[in-house]
């Protein structure tokens, strides 16, 4: 258990495995999000990088897939890594989720490899 509520990142594949294909990266999104919700149950805020990334890319005029998405997605994981206090990695191949992982160890934050893993807080201390 832990005494306060953690902002944790849940890091998986996104555009690994898609060959750029919009579905299957709705796919892997999709399954990123599907841990949010234990995540949160367990007392805790999830973020996914592409909730703040993909926005600031829209908002340039781009997409995951340009030229720009490099400068703009692994940038703001690591930015959000300077606020999480820890990283859920979920299976799948992914040069980026591994990249979070390293930074989060790099940082001494923990990292689970499974919702099961995450700290769980008592109903008076979600509340």
């Amino acid at each position: 258990m832990t005494d306060k509520p953690m902002l944790i990142l849940i890091a998986g594949p996104y555009r690994s495995g898609s060959g750029g294909d919009p579905q299957a990266m709705a796919a892997n999104l999709a399954r990123l999000e599907a841990a949010a919700w234990p995540v949160f149950a367990a007392g805790h805020l999830p973020v996914i990088r592409e909730w703040t990334a993909l926005p600031v890319l829209r908002s340039a005029g781009a997409g995951p897939t340009g030229p720009l998405a490099d400068q703009v997605l692994h940038p703001a994981a690591d930015r959000l890594l300077a606020h999480c206090h820890a990283v859920l990695r979920l299976p799948g191949e992914s040069a980026g989720a591994d990249q979070n992982v390293a930074t989060a160890r790099r940082r001494e934050l923990p990292v689970h490899h499974d919702v099961s893993e995450v700290p769980h807080r008592t109903p008076q201390e979600s509340a």
